[in-house]
């Protein structure tokens, strides 16, 4: 019996075997197609600069990346670290099958965050001859089933720990969209309970070029393995078309299941809006950023020359009026209390925007947040959470879903009305150190002005929490100050549920902070 056992032991935890060849690629020539012959016709006035546009709401986000996937005629990259399955995705998948048929190729990079237990459909995916999927730093010991990942994961915990967090969209090497949004229902307002208030950049030109160059580098690290290579076997050729049938089949009974919510959606085939969006660009100098592939070879911190905070920081050393920063993850650590409260100390006005305890999707990232917020705001750093629900009121602003409550998933800074930085990098230790990240950096007072009224109206008493410091017989306390009903009001406790403090305070009490 156990001559039997252990080989189907070690074949459960091997989990995949299937010998592809790896072959580099690169981004395709785009000259001549009908994206470039667009970008270069806007752009001609602006020699050098790039065209930038802010995704502000959640159907132009979708919107866009729809369009861009029926307008490319050479190819598509897409690198994001989670693909949730839904309607949003399910649309989207639909059409890049769609552009595959029509010859274009299409290179899909994934975080193995997002493949567990989807090895399968992924390469049934791989398997259109113009689709190609490689998945980042994927797990190798025991991907078949649920619990030996787990026991995989935790073999190899200092490694696997480290994820790629970039979100890029690029069709055709000319029109890119980065930010802080996946893909799933929840990131396109397309779930009735929660979805996350997010901002992307629509970026075309020079700045799309080099964001293929990004997508280059990790297309090609030894990291990113092809999806078939995680496979005993690859699917049969009647895979593809059996998936294509349940697709279809899909969209048909949601569309019946939610008209509103699929018309709306499918905004991108009725009412098309990225050519007004092309004549209506921002054009403007703009450097991407990104953390190398390589980074998540450490063994311990990784080399500061591989990191996108060692591009970052000159422009923040530089801050002399303003720095507006909006993250849903906020862990500063001492470090970053006193770089921020360095900041505060001559003279900028720091504004630090993220989620509530009551709001955040992930108690355990409020936990390493919570203690630093004493210290900041001693040093002069403002700080404001967003809430779970805006005050009605005020429900013309931005920040409010309607129904549904909100989470904030944005990463973006203001500086000085100047500069603006937007990409998937939020303000804590798990984007510093751990996890690979991208974004944008532009140059322009108007560009920048649009987000800083956007992050301004993030702050507001009627959608946010100012946290403030009181004190009582020489005891310091924090008060959370907003609006309800339109009149002011003060609470003197946390908001948020008792069991989002519990998994806060276990988080707190273990002592994960540099972690998350």
């Amino acid at each position: 019996m156990i001559r039997l056992v252990v080989p189907l032991l070690l074949a459960l935890l091997a989990g995949c075997a299937t010998p592809i060849p790896r072959q580099a690629s690169k981004v395709l020539p785009v000259a001549g197609t009908v994206l470039d012959s667009q970008v270069r016709a806007a752009g001609a006035a602006h020699p050098g600069l790039s065209g930038l546009r802010l995704l502000e709401t959640s159907t132009d986000a979708f919107t866009a990346r729809a369009e861009l996937i029926r307008k490319a005629q050479r190819s598509l990259d897409i690198q994001y670290y989670i693909v949730h399955d839904g309607l949003t995705t399910r649309l989207l998948v639909n059409e890049l099958l769609k552009a595959a048929d029509r010859g274009v190729r299409i290179r899909f990079l994934i975080d193995d965050t997002s493949s567990d237990g989807n090895d399968y459909q992924i390469a049934v995916l791989a398997a259109h001859p113009n689709v190609q999927i490689r998945v980042f730093n994927p797990l190798h010991l025991g991907r078949s089933t649920g619990p030996t990942r787990a026991l995989g994961r935790l073999v190899d915990l200092n490694h696997q720990h480290r994820r790629m967090h970039n979100k890029l969209w690029l069709a055709d090497d000319s029109v890119a969209i980065v930010g802080g949004r996946n893909l799933g229902d929840e990131y396109f307002d397309a779930r009735p309970e929660m979805n996350f208030t997010d901002l992307d950049l629509l970026a075309a030109g020079p700045v799309a070029r080099q964001l293929g160059t990004s997508f280059d580098q990790y297309w090609n690290s030894p990291l990113s393995q092809p999806a078939r290579r995680l496979r005993w076997f690859a699917p049969s050729t009647s895979a593809l078309v059996r998936l294509r049938a349940r697709l279809h089949h899909y969209l048909d009974s949601e569309r019946t299941r939610d008209l509103a919510l699929y018309n709306r959606l499918r905004r991108y085939a009725t009412a098309p809006q990225l050519d007004g969006w092309l004549q209506e660009l921002t054009w403007a100098h703009a450097q991407a950023f990104w953390d190398a592939p390589r980074k998540v070879l450490a063994d311990d911190e990784p080399d500061w020359q591989l990191l996108l905070t060692r591009q970052l920081q000159p422009i923040l050393d530089g801050a002399q009026h303003e720095l507006l920063l909006v993250s849903s993850y906020f862990v500063p650590m001492n470090q970053g209390v006193a770089y921020l409260g360095g900041l505060a100390a001559r003279g900028v006005d720091v504004r630090v925007l993220t989620n509530a305890l009551e709001a955040t999707d992930v108690p355990a990232v409020h936990a390493g947040y919570a203690p630093y917020r004493t210290a900041l705001l001693a040093q002069g750093v403002k700080l404001f959470e967003l809430r779970a629900r805006p005050d009605q009121k005020r429900s013309a602003l931005p920040y409010s879903f309607g129904e549904s409550e909100s989470s904030l998933h944005s990463k973006a800074m203001a500086i000085d009305g100047r500069w603006s930085f937007i990409g998937s990098f939020n303000f804590d230790p798990r984007s510093v150190l751990w996890n690979t990240e991208v974004g944008v950096m532009v140059d322009s007072p108007a560009l920048t002005g649009r987000l800083r009224q956007l992050m301004l109206q993030g702050m507001d008493p009627s959608v946010s929490y100012a946290v403030q410091r009181s004190e009582d017989q020489g005891r310091v306390h924090l008060q959370w100050v907003s609006e309800r009903n339109g009149q002011p009001r003060v609470l003197h406790h946390e908001p948020g549920s008792a069991w989002r403090r519990f998994n806060a305070w276990v988080v707190k009490a273990v002592g994960l902070e540099r972690m998350l």
